[in-house]
C-alpha cells in the first residue's frame, strides 16, 4: 500500500519545558511502523532547551514536521493549537513525558478505518517511573485500568450508549478513557464538537471525550499501547486532589450532553442544575426531614 492510499496522521506534541524526556518521546514518534505521519510540535516558550533538541532529533528525518512557537495561555490552548496547525485525517497526540509503543498507530488506525463513524479509538497504557513510591503505586491501584469502568465494553462501541449505560460518569475516576496519548481522534470530530475547553485545568480532555461519545463510536484496543510516565513535575501529579474543575465539568454535563447520560445521572445534574427540580428537591427534603424528626 502506498503512502496516498493510507490516511496522514499528525502526532500531536505540545510542549513547555521537557528537555528531560522529549528525546524518548520523538524517537518513539519516529519508531512508529506507520509511515504516513507528519509531526506537529507546539511550545509554549520553553526555557530549559527543548527546542533545541527537538530540532537536533528531527533535522535528518523524511518526516514532515513543524514546529511552533506558541504564547502561552493555557494547556489546552497548546493543545488545540497542534490540531489547527495540522494536516493529518487523523490526530494522535504524544505528551513530552511519554512513549509510544512502534505499532501504535498502525493499530489505532487500522481499527479506526474498519468504521468512517468511529470518531476516537483508546488504548490501555503502561507506566513508567524513575523512582517507585507509594503515591505512584496508589494512583497506577485507581487509574491503571479505566476501560473496566465501561459496561460491556467491545472493540468497535456506540458513544451513545456508552454513556447512557454508565451510572458512575461522575465518579471517581472521572477519566475512563484515558490521557490524550493514548487516544486517536479523526479530525473531523474537532469540527463537530469544537476543541478542548480551554477553561479547564483537570476535566479537559474527558469533558472532550464525552462531547466525542455522543456523535460517534468509539473504538477500543485492549493492548497497551503507550507508556505514560509518572514523575512529580507532571501536571497530573502537580494538580493531584484539585477538584476546581468539577462543577464546571458537571454543568458542562448538563448543558451538552443531558439527554445521552444514564438517569442516575440524568437525576444528579437535574437536583443540582434546574431551577424547578432544585426547588422541588429542597421541598421533598423539607417534609422528609420533618416526618422523620415527627418518628
Amino acid at each position: 500500500m502506498t503512502l496516498k492510499k493510507i490516511p496522514l496522521v499528525s502526532i500531536c506534541i505540545p510542549t513547555y519545558n521537557g528537555n528531560e524526556f522529549i528525546a524518548e518521546a520523538l524517537k518513539s514518534a519516529l519508531a512508529q511502523t506507520y509511515k504516513n505521519t507528519e509531526i506537529i510540535i507546539s511550545d509554549d516558550r520553553s526555557s530549559d532547551g527543548t527546542l533545541a533538541a527537538v530540532k537536533k532529533i528531527l533535522k535528518n528525518t523524511d518526516i514532515p514536521y513543524k514546529i511552533i512557537e506558541h504564547s502561552p495561555s493555557g494547556i489546552g490552548a497548546n493543545w488545540n493549537n497542534c490540531v489547527i496547525n495540522s494536516n493529518g485525517e487523523y490526530i494522535k497526540f504524544l505528551f513530552q513525558d511519554d512513549t509510544l509503543e512502534p505499532e501504535c498507530i498502525e493499530k489505532m488506525v487500522k481499527l479506526a478505518e474498519m468504521d468512517k463513524n468511529i470518531g476516537l479509538v483508546f488504548s490501555k497504557r503502561n507506566f513508567i517511573y524513575k523512582n517507585r513510591t507509594e503515591d505512584f503505586d496508589n494512583w497506577i491501584d485507581e487509574y491503571s485500568n479505566l476501560h473496566i469502568h465501561w459496561n460491556n465494553l467491545k472493540e468497535v462501541n456506540s458513544g451513545k450508549n456508552m454513556l447512557r449505560n454508565c451510572p458512575n460518569l461522575l465518579n471517581e475516576p472521572k477519566n475512563k478513557v484515558s490521557e490524550p496519548p493514548a487516544v486517536l481522534l479523526r479530525k473531523k470530530v474537532f469540527f463537530k464538537t469544537g476543541y478542548f475547553n480551554e477553561n479547564l485545568k483537570q476535566a479537559l480532555d474527558y469533558e472532550f471525550w464525552y462531547r466525542v461519545f455522543k456523535h460517534y463510536k468509539i473504538g477500543f484496543i485492549d493492548e497497551c499501547l503507550i507508556n505514560f510516565r509518572l514523575h512529580q513535575k507532571q501536571t497530573t501529579q502537580k494538580n493531584k486532589g484539585d477538584n476546581s474543575d468539577f462543577a464546571v465539568y458537571t454543568k458542562l454535563l448538563y448543558e451538552n450532553l443531558f439527554w445521552q447520560l444514564h438517569p442516575k445521572i440524568k437525576k444528579n445534574l437535574l437536583v443540582n442544575y434546574n431551577p424547578l427540580f432544585k426547588r422541588l428537591n429542597k421541598i421533598y427534603n423539607y417534609f422528609r426531614n420533618k416526618f422523620f424528626k415527627r418518628h
